[in-house]
């Protein structure tokens, strides 16, 4: 692509919903440059189709978890758990984390909000702040919100390891 083409094409719409927490809709292989300008450290795809090739390479993890967004398939716990798994170990050592699905607006969103509430938010208190930084974010869609709260309960409910000493 020339440099003109370049300077055309609108920038690619990732969302900061805090320092180290992003949310974008599906990247195409000339997003990987925007990309790789945040220092991501961890890329979550939520979506079947492949990513492009070098979000699966250093400096990135790609944790691929395809999913598919209809309110007949909700999103399975089990992936939100091993998302927000992934995620909250890069983030607590300093890192970043990318979410994405198709739109940037529902399963990515719903995998945010679990971050968030995992780092101690409360479900509305990370539903609001993805919706403030991401106006395209719907995660009151109900079959989404109603993932979003079933992880807050089940996540308040787990076992806790003791605390070291």
């Amino acid at each position: 692509m020339d440099h003109e083409a370049r300077q055309q094409r609108p920038p690619y719409d990732i969302s900061a919903i805090t320092g180290q927490l992003f949310i974008a809709p599906r990247p195409r292989a000339h997003h990987v440059s925007d990309v790789r300008g945040l220092d991501v450290d961890l890329v979550i795809s939520m979506i079947w189709a492949a990513p492009p090739a070098e979000l699966a390479q250093p400096p990135f993890t790609l944790l691929r978890m395809p999913t598919i967004d209809t309110p007949f398939t909700p999103i399975p716990m089990a992936l939100l758990f091993r998302g927000v798994n992934a995620a909250i170990p890069v983030m607590n050592a300093g890192g970043k984390v990318l979410v994405y699905c198709r739109m940037g607006m529902h399963r990515s969103v719903a995998m945010a909000c679990c971050i968030l509430i995992a780092r101690g938010l409360s479900a509305d208190e990370a539903m609001k702040l993805v919706v403030d930084r991401r106006p395209v974010a719907d995660p009151h869609i109900y079959y989404i919100e109603r993932r979003i709260r079933l992880f807050e309960a089940q996540w308040a409910a787990r076992p806790q390891s003791p605390a070291l000493a």
